[in-house]
């Protein structure tokens, strides 16, 4: 377990989301001023999908408790902030409203179609999440259960919605519908990082403000897919390496007052990295489709996972 000396009270993130009258590119260290020329009729993100399927009901192209997605995904998008507020302990620009209206995709649109859990792991209602998993012992875990971790794109798309959404469930932020917006509570790191698994546990029952998979309803995207802003913090892998992390990104953001929109990622953590509201889902690839309609993206090689499935770290899951 890697010990950290020293970290902000939540983790940042380079991308957060745009200032009134601002836009944002995924993949972008900066806004981009709303004075550039704009689109005169921004289209939206079109599913290439069957209804069913952009709709996420269970069929038989994804394993039981996976949710199928099939859509056209954009990699870059532009959208307008309303109303934001900057994080000064975090370094970071929240946006609370996005302008109602789909963004222009700024980049090629990609089809994209795999299957992705319904919940965070072990992907069952009403369990707890496992923390303190670095990112080989999710993708190790994953790996267990005949699935893999998800593609940053991947996770994006499943969150948007066949709708393009900048938050799983609309325009504007909302405590009410995902599980955020908690008081930050100090960690001792010394104790989250103590060798005794009895002082570091109860120093993570302390930190704990996490919820059980499914206890906030209203956090789901159009594609059945739930609790991925807030709660807890998610590795996926980049499609690309950059930043600290190389292949390993973060997103979704945990239950305080952080990014928790369907674009950000963190990439600033090496994949060894664990801390008290860190965890996962998976993902797998689905069932081939029937000919026709637009080319599937095609991803990079899985990166290489240092674990196996039976050396990973479990890390620790709350009791409650």
């Amino acid at each position: 377990m890697r010990r950290v000396s020293a970290l902000l009270p939540i983790i940042t993130t380079i991308l957060s989301s745009c200032a009134p009258n601002e836009v944002a590119f995924e993949g972008a260290p900066f806004p981009v001023r709303a004075s550039l020329p704009a689109p005169a009729s921004p289209q939206p993100s079109a599913s290439v999908a069957p209804p069913e399927a952009a709709a996420g009901e269970p069929s038989g192209d994804c394993p039981a408790g996976m949710k199928l997605v099939d859509t056209t995904f954009c990699p870059e998008v532009r959208r307008t902030c309303l109303k934001d507020e900057y994080s000064k302990s975090n370094k970071i620009t929240i946006c609370h409203k996005f302008q109602k209206a789909p963004p222009r995709c700024a980049g090629g649109a990609q089809r994209r179609r795999f299957c992705i859990d319904e919940y965070e792991y072990p992907n069952k209602k009403g369990a707890r999440s496992p923390v303190m998993v670095d990112w080989h012992d999710a993708a190790a875990i994953c790996a267990g259960e005949k699935k893999r971790l998800c593609w940053e794109g991947e996770w994006t798309a499943a969150c948007e919605g066949p709708e393009s959404l900048p938050f799983p469930y609309g325009y504007d932020r909302s405590p009410e519908a995902c599980n955020i917006e908690n008081p930050w509570i100090m960690p001792r790191l010394s104790k989250l990082y103590d060798a005794s698994s009895a002082v570091s546990g109860a120093e993570l029952t302390r930190l704990d403000q996490g919820v059980a998979s499914g206890a906030k309803p209203g956090c789901v995207s159009g594609f059945g897919v739930r609790d991925q802003t807030g709660n807890v913090d998610e590795w996926v892998m980049l499609e690309k390496k950059r930043g600290e992390g190389g292949w390993a990104g973060l997103k979704g953001g945990a239950w305080g007052h952080v990014r928790n929109a369907c674009r950000p990622v963190t990439t600033s953590h090496a994949p060894e990295f664990t801390y008290y509201f860190v965890s996962f889902r998976c993902c797998a690839d689905a069932a081939p489709a029937a000919a026709g309609g637009a080319p599937l993206w095609t991803p990079p090689p899985l990166p290489a996972s240092k674990k196996s499935p039976s050396s990973a770290s479990r890390g620790w899951t709350p009791a409650r």
